[in-house]
């Protein structure tokens, strides 16, 4: 067994872990708090910027506060964007350029899916950044290619580029997600393998950033006190998921201590393959989720009562229930309920 990262020997030379670290540690610190003020949406579409100073003018009124708020806890979906969203949660007629600023309106926090399939430019984050108030935050999944092609090995040029191009969100920027795929024995023949590579990852990064990150897995038999112990001595968050891959909290058979890290990270994520047999138009509810998301508002009170936890980050996929922002309204309809 391998109780700690403490026990394995690095195999990265210290010129070598530098390199990584020269980078890394101009990250800043998470600020969710920050006074909130805006900025004039000016992007032709969304993923391309023109020149910053075609984007900096202020807006005058200041936005209203958000619906959805709920002190200590970010609500959001993944990504902003999706089929059927337009004429339902965007206004009919609104460019798309203007997507992101209205969201923030409503939401105080996205999970950004794109970064997934590749890094994305120093202009488009910088579009992100300009196009939504000081108090907004983005978390963001790192590209595959560091989680599925290279599984933490041999990518530090990747590594390098998605953390100076996704700090350029400054005191905006959140959780990083380390999203794994469903390994097969061929890959990992024990959770203690992969365990040993993540620890080799782990150890390259200054604390302040290995903070930041949530480690996803998908191989319901890896989770145990040994994964739970490596990532909290990194002070790394476990993602919590609503998924078919792995039990939810309340389904696993042996009680686990899953915070790991000073904030949770939970992600409504749902049946992919079944949902998609009903509908790939992501603009109302198609599957009933109210006794899911009671037991997830039972247990996120938990998190929140618990001291050691600061904020948790809550994110709907649209194959959840059929669209993200509807499954956000429920949830903090249900938690009023649960003052009441």
């Amino acid at each position: 067994m391998i109780p700690c990262c403490r026990a394995l020997e690095t195999r990265a030379s210290l010129g070598h872990r530098c390199s990584i670290n020269t980078l890394l540690s101009k990250l800043i610190e998470f600020r969710p708090m920050a006074k909130r003020s805006n900025v004039a949406p000016g992007n032709p579409t969304l993923f391309e910027m023109g020149k910053p100073e075609q984007i900096t003018k202020p807006i005058a009124d200041a936005l209203a506060p958000r619906p959805y708020d709920i002190p200590n806890l970010y609500l959001g979906t993944s990504s902003f964007t999706a089929s059927g969203w337009a004429g339902t949660f965007y206004p009919d007629g609104m460019k798309s350029a203007e997507y992101l600023a209205h969201y923030s309106k409503t939401f105080k926090c996205v999970e950004i899916d794109s970064s997934f399939y590749g890094t994305p430019a120093p202009a488009t984050v910088l579009s992100w950044y300009q196009k939504t108030p000081a108090d907004f935050i983005f978390a963001a999944k790192v590209p595959k290619i560091i989680t599925h092609d290279k599984v933490l090995k041999d990518c530090d040029v990747e590594l390098n580029e998605f953390i100076k191009n996704i700090s350029l969100l400054n005191e905006k920027l959140g959780p990083l997600l380390l999203q794994f795929p469903l390994f097969d024995k061929y890959k990992f023949k024990t959770g203690e393998h992969f365990l040993e590579q993540l620890c080799t990852f782990l150890k390259k990064l200054p604390e302040t950033v290995a903070r930041r990150f949530v480690v996803e897995i998908r191989n319901r038999g890896w989770l145990d006190e040994t994964f739970l112990d490596v990532l909290r001595e990194h002070s790394v968050a476990l993602a919590l998921t609503d998924t078919s891959f792995v039990p939810r909290p309340w389904e696993l058979k042996k009680s686990l201590n899953l915070t790991t890290a000073e904030f949770a990270y939970i992600r409504w994520l749902g049946n992919r393959k079944e949902i998609e047999k009903t509908t790939t138009t992501w603009n109302k509810t198609v599957v009933d989720r109210t006794n899911d998301l009671k037991r997830w508002v039972q247990f996120v009170r938990q998190q929140v009562s618990d001291r050691k936890t600061k904020h948790v980050f809550l994110f709907a996929n649209n194959h959840y229930a059929g669209f993200g922002p509807a499954t956000i309204q429920q949830f903090w309809e249900l938690w009023r309920e649960s003052l009441l």
